[in-house]
């Protein structure tokens, strides 16, 4: 089963980072397919690592 705090708190992080990441995009001076595209391709592939390793799930309660 899935935490939604987890869930929550987890793609919170990821969009700073995403949003850091598109910080430095631009002060990069990349092009603009880059710009929109780096940033979800992190979010969408750090999100599924994350599930993939369970940080997601909740405890199992004995």
């Amino acid at each position: 089963m899935v935490s939604k705090p987890r869930v929550a708190l987890g793609m919170l992080v990821l969009a700073a980072l995403a949003g850091g990441l598109l910080a430095l995009l631009i002060s990069l001076d990349v092009g603009a397919f880059w710009a929109k595209t780096l940033p979800l391709v992190f979010l969408v592939g750090a999100a599924t690592f994350a599930q993939s390793l369970g940080l997601f799930n909740k405890k199992q309660k004995d």
